[in-house]
């Protein structure tokens, strides 16, 4: 085989179709966009336009609502933290704060801080000291020998 010789395999590329090209085009006259009408044009955007009747979406009554200022934390679970201790990257022997954990790579973004969900096993007696915390991290770490504190008052 030489270069000159490489072909694509039997319909893995299909050419475009050439519109408004002629009658011989199979496209040509109208280019496929039927005769007058809003479509026919360029520049139409009609998602959602329903001929002038009350769009679905308008019809529809508005839900929930969304707090401005909510924290938003970052979730570490605590098998992640096991896999790092295990790995080395993190010192179980000192105390682990959010930074620590920041700096270490388990989260890329402290955000409005760090809360360590119960997710996973930890064996390891390690002494956390981070924003949030659920009920069952707590009950896990301290089962581990540990001692977990939340900074804030933010405990579930």
């Amino acid at each position: 085989m030489k270069l000159h010789e490489l072909r694509d395999n039997a319909g893995a590329a299909k050419k475009a179709k050439r519109v408004a090209r002629g009658p011989g085009s199979g496209k040509g006259k109208t280019a496929g966009r039927g005769i007058k009408g809003q479509k026919s044009r360029s520049g139409v955007a009609l998602n959602g336009y329903e001929g002038g009747q009350m769009p679905l979406y308008r019809r529809l009554p508005k839900r929930g609502f969304t707090k401005p200022n909510r924290k938003e934390y970052a979730v570490v679970n605590l098998g992640l933290i096991e896999k790092f201790i295990g790995a080395g990257k993190l010192d179980a022997s000192a105390v682990i704060t959010d930074d620590v954990l920041v700096a270490a790579g388990l989260t890329t973004n402290k955000r409005d801080g760090i809360r360590v969900l119960g997710k996973g096993e930890i064996t390891t007696k390690v002494t956390l000291n981070v924003t949030g915390a659920s009920k069952s991290a707590i009950e896990a770490v301290e089962k581990a020998g540990g001692t977990l504190t939340v900074a804030a008052a933010a405990a579930e």
